[in-house]
């Protein structure tokens, strides 16, 4: 039987269920004998159609059935081989087998490190090779040879960038045939157009016994087309479109393009790569056929939506210059009926109103759903919100294995050894939930609890030494003691367990290595959980397949860079969970909802920049070039994008959703957005019941806003014990007085903390100390232990840069005022002195930073600041009286080794900070005269101690509760502001 004289060419149209269409269709021609239709073939475009397919034929058959072999015709974007019956073993000359995806990456991207006139690191030539393995592909697919670069002739057209990326390109490009013969290997997407091309001819010369199918492909791969073309004129073969609009009239189906050539240029406009048809308009040029040779599937199914939507999606797929066809169009021809949209502001509320439709169709018998969405993140949101009700939904476009917990362990070791164990990697990777998974899991976290509050503050020197430093016992006042001891005796553990790792990559030569030592000391850290499950069988096969490969990849020699390569490498790779999510809910990417359709399609995350996606770069060639080779655009990902969305509106109902404002700022509708509402005009059908629900859920019954806190501790508990530095707290906050002194909650510092004021002052009053407890005097000994201080570990570079020059001329300031005070009879009586006192019943206790023996015999009290003074209005309001209250303390007699007397002398303070033109200078609160509104010196310490009676009474031995920014207009740090709720009371009317 010779070939049909016109090709069997068909097509479902996206207002019908297309699995469930082509499935009826094949049982109702070759359904009546169950080994003819055993017999058959289907070709599909990918391993996800022929699951759809699959899931269809059970749905149909209700019974035993033996299926026709469906075959993929395998995708090289997606990595995805050819069927087994397009690539028969052993009939004629073998086709060389494809190299191996890693494989060639790796190869790929040492060669464009070579290649390259500057370096280049491993991360980044990966993802270079990356899009140069890309470019090859489309350049085979098109069967663009290598030597039309060489025939383009627009080197003096280009930009200087675009001409030194198509000279690096053409060196590539020639070198890749030799590494491909040095292996034996072919690339992928060459074999494939090898197999496809012996099928063709074997097919013309010998057709198959049984019906060939090839259904659902929209590729326009010329090694396709001609395949397709072979099975339509066979006497027993068909060609299945899935969704051609052929409600379109001729002028808008000339107006998608692809254009002739202009006669006097000869180059042909670019076609409307965007529109849905594009490729479909493309392939059938190529297949020598014509939209007019396709005839209608005249099989549907119970899923389909009504014939009126197809006219729809047609009329809002118009291309752009035939859009104002829109005004004269039928009420019934714009309506959408079964089509709502839902406009909510954030991303949180799309998510939770997704989830609520779905839940309705769960909750409706026999009803199927599914959300199609390119957004993961929004994809994730859903998930979660549906687990809240016992949903597991069935998420088969799964995660990047960079984002699942295997992958982030393995991000998390690149990243510590990369930045030598600094606190932030560091804690990243002992606190990750597989690292010591088991019994011991809460004995480790309580030592790297220990861990994380010793590193809270500036970082400790590199490395394990670093951190062995960082725990041991310290000489003199240690606050953390107690802390440290117990740190010090788990850290022998952990150091068994991370020294090897830190020595292996030491050693570690190139990148074979520094992947082999991630994954032995990844099983040790874990005790071998992160290869358990699926999630771990994947990560385990792919660094396998890393490690193979390693060797022919790029030269890693700073490991700096590791941490970016792992991350490109395990994103390329989703997991998808097991089987076993609910039966009629799925979530589903767009690649997965390909020929698949459901009662509900919920469209979610339409806006510009998610769907469509925007085009990804093209390294290498300028868009000129690619269209002058004639490879598809950089836009052709959107005509495809557009396609997946006008068949996912044929849909009996359809959900379409987006958020005004995305992550990260407001959001721009999809172009599919904006067409679809222009086009329906007052006919715009709004679910906001979704919205409405979704708000209602999680509406507290009574809005009950937290009250000023005022809490009245009984007296027993209140402190009889307070320091002069909590005197200001007290009566500015007394809340925070009672969330530090009472309830013992204290700020923790940020992990790998910049060196604030507190670190600074403190550092700068041990310099002061021990240079006056050493009693000489000298000015070069006080400058050698600051410039000491900064040559130490935890130093900063750039507080060393930014801050030496500023501290040396300010403590040559203090030794030269030092000095001249000596020489008017003026001596350091006490540095750093502890005094205490019984004062109104309670304990004032205060450090002074030096007490001075004055010329007249009185005392004089000194405190250093690194920043500006307070104000003499400070401290007439009765604020910043610490000068005072340690005054009082002296004249109590609480300093040891000072003799009680009034402190009437001089109270000073000596700021390191700039005035004028130098850095140092003394300022006091205080004056003998009270100029300048200051307080008379002589009754300083009698104010002090008024206020401080005060204070007292009221709240260490009454029972005045301790009420919230009882005076915010005072400076504090806001270290309890959260704790307070502040923002929930402050500066309302009842608060």
């Amino acid at each position: 039987m010779g070939d049909r004289t016109r090709p069997a060419l068909f097509n479902i149209p996206a207002h019908r269920a297309f699995s469930d269409a082509l499935v009826a269709g094949i049982l109702a021609q070759h359904g009546a004998d169950p080994m003819r239709l055993a017999q058959g073939m289907i070709l599909l475009p990918s391993n996800r159609a022929v699951r759809a397919v699959s899931d269809a034929f059970v749905r149909k058959s209700g019974g035993g059935l033996l299926l026709p072999r469906l075959v993929t015709l395998g995708d090289p974007d997606l990595g995805e081989q050819i069927g087994g019956a397009l690539d028969p073993l052993g009939e004629g000359e073998a086709v060389a087998p494809a190299i191996a995806a890693m494989r060639r990456q790796m190869i790929l991207a040492r060669m464009v490190q070579q290649a390259s006139a500057h370096p280049v690191d491993a991360g980044q030539a990966l993802m270079l090779g990356q899009a140069l393995g890309a470019v090859l592909d489309q350049m085979q697919v098109e069967r663009v040879p290598v030597t039309a670069l060489g025939d383009l002739g627009l080197s003096d057209e280009l930009s200087r960038h675009w001409q030194t990326s198509l000279d690096l390109f053409s060196i590539l490009l020639a070198r890749w045939p030799d590494e491909l013969a040095r292996l034996g290997c072919i690339d992928l997407a060459d074999r494939r157009n090898r197999l496809l091309d012996r099928m063709t001819a074997r097919w013309a010369k010998e057709p198959p016994g049984g019906f060939v199918i090839a259904a659902g492909i929209s590729t326009t791969a010329p090694a396709i087309a001609a395949l397709l073309r072979r099975i339509a004129i066979m006497p027993n073969g068909a060609v299945v479109f899935a969704g051609l609009d052929q409600e379109m009239d001729g002028e808008s189906w000339d107006a998608i393009g692809p254009f002739d050539p202009d006669p006097i240029t000869g180059r042909a406009p670019a076609g409307h790569e965007t529109h849905p048809q594009y490729a479909l308009k493309r392939l059938l040029d190529r297949m020598s056929a014509t939209r007019e040779d396709v005839a209608l599937w005249r099989w549907g199914s119970e899923h389909d939506a009504r014939a009126v939507r197809g006219r729809n999606i047609s009329n809002a797929m118009l291309p752009p210059r035939l859009t104002s066809r829109w005004r004269d169009l039928r009420t019934a021809d714009r309506s959408l009926a079964g089509v709502e949209a839902l406009e909510v502001a954030t991303p949180g509320e799309e998510a939770q109103a997704i989830a609520i439709a779905l839940r309705e169709a769960v909750e409706t018998e026999g009803r199927t759903a599914a959300l199609v969405t390119p957004d993961r993140q929004l994809a994730t949101r859903v998930s979660a919100h549906l687990r809240r009700w016992g949903i597991e939904a069935d998420d088969s476009a799964g995660q990047p294995l960079s984002r699942l917990p295997p992958g982030t362990l393995l991000i998390a070791m690149a990243e510590a050894l990369a930045e030598r164990f600094a606190p932030v990697a560091l804690l990243t990777l002992l606190k990750h939930p597989l690292v010591m998974r088991g019994e011991g899991r809460v004995t480790w976290l309580e030592g790297v609890r220990g861990l994380d509050l010793l590193l809270r503050g500036p970082r400790p020197q590199a490395g394990i030494h670093g951190l062995d430093l960082l725990l041991q016992e310290r000489e003199g006042e240690d606050r953390q003691r107690v802390l440290r001891a117990r740190t010090r005796q788990w850290w022998g553990e952990a150091r068994i367990l991370l020294e090897p790792l830190e020595q292996a990559f030491l050693t570690a030569s190139d990148l074979a290595a520094q992947l082999a030592a991630i994954r032995e000391h990844a099983g040790r850290l874990t005790q071998d959980a992160i290869w358990a499950g699926h999630q771990g069988h994947a990560a385990a096969d792919l660094f396998a397949e890393m490690e193979e490969a390693a060797g022919e990849g790029p030269r890693q020699a700073d490991v700096r860079a590791l941490p970016a390569l792992l991350d490109h490498l395990l994103s390329g790779l989703s997991v998808r969970p097991p089987q076993g999510g609910h039966p009629r809910i799925g979530i589903l990417g767009l690649i997965e909802a390909r020929l698949v359709q459901t009662d509900l399609m919920i469209l979610g995350g339409l806006n510009e920049g998610t769907w469509p996606g925007l085009p990804a770069p093209d390294p290498w060639l300028a868009p000129r070039i690619r269209r002058e080779l004639g490879l598809p655009g950089l836009e052709s990902r959107i005509g495809l994008a557009a396609h997946d969305f006008a068949s996912a509106l044929g849909a009996p109902h359809v959900l379409i959703t987006r958020a005004r404002r995305g992550s990260g700022g407001p959001a721009v509708a999809s172009r599919f957005w904006l067409r679809l509402k222009a086009m329906a005009g007052a006919q715009w059908k709004s679910a906001d019941r979704y919205a409405a629900l979704a708000g209602v859920l999680d509406h507290p019954a009574a809005h009950r806003p937290a009250r000023r806190p005022a809490p009245v501790p009984p007296l027993s508990v209140r402190p009889k014990l307070i320091p002069v530095t909590d005197v200001d707290r007290l009566k500015a906050d007394p809340y925070a007085f009672y969330a530090k002194r009472i309830l013992r909650l204290a700020r923790l510092d940020p992990v790998d903390a910049d060196a604030g004021p507190a670190w600074r002052g403190t550092a700068v009053h041990e310099i002061l100390q021990q240079w006056a407890e050493a009693g000489n005097g000298d000015l070069a000994d006080l400058e050698a232990r600051a410039r000491a201080m900064f040559d130490r570990p935890d130093v900063h570079p750039l507080l060393k840069a930014l801050w030496q020059p500023r501290l040396i001329e300010a403590i040559r300031w203090i030794a030269e005022e030092v000095a001249s005070d000596l020489a008017a009879g003026r001596k350091i009586l006490a540095v750093e002195i502890e005094g205490r006192a019984e004062i109104a019943g309670v304990t004032l206790t205060g450090k002074a930073d030096r007490i001075d023996l004055l010329p007249d015999g009185k005392l004089g009290i000194v405190d250093y600041k690194t920043g500006k003074p307070p104000s003499a209005r400070q401290v007439r309001a009765g604020y910043a009286l610490q000068l005072g209250l340690l005054g009082l303390i002296a004249e109590y007699g609480g300093f040891p080794g000072t003799d009680a007397a009034p402190v009437a002398g001089g109270f000073e303070y000596w700021s390191l900070a700039k005035k004028g033109d130098a850095f140092g200078y003394r300022e006091s609160p205080v004056d003998p005269m009270g100029k300048r509104d200051k307080i008379v010196t002589a009754d300083f310490t009698s104010h002090a101690h008024a206020q401080f009676d005060t204070l007292v009474a009221a709240y260490l031995n009454g029972s005045a509760p301790f009420d919230a920014q009882v005076n915010p207009e005072v400076a504090n740090y806001g270290d309890y502001d959260q704790l307070m709720r502040l923002e929930e009371w402050y500066g309302r009317d009842d608060g």
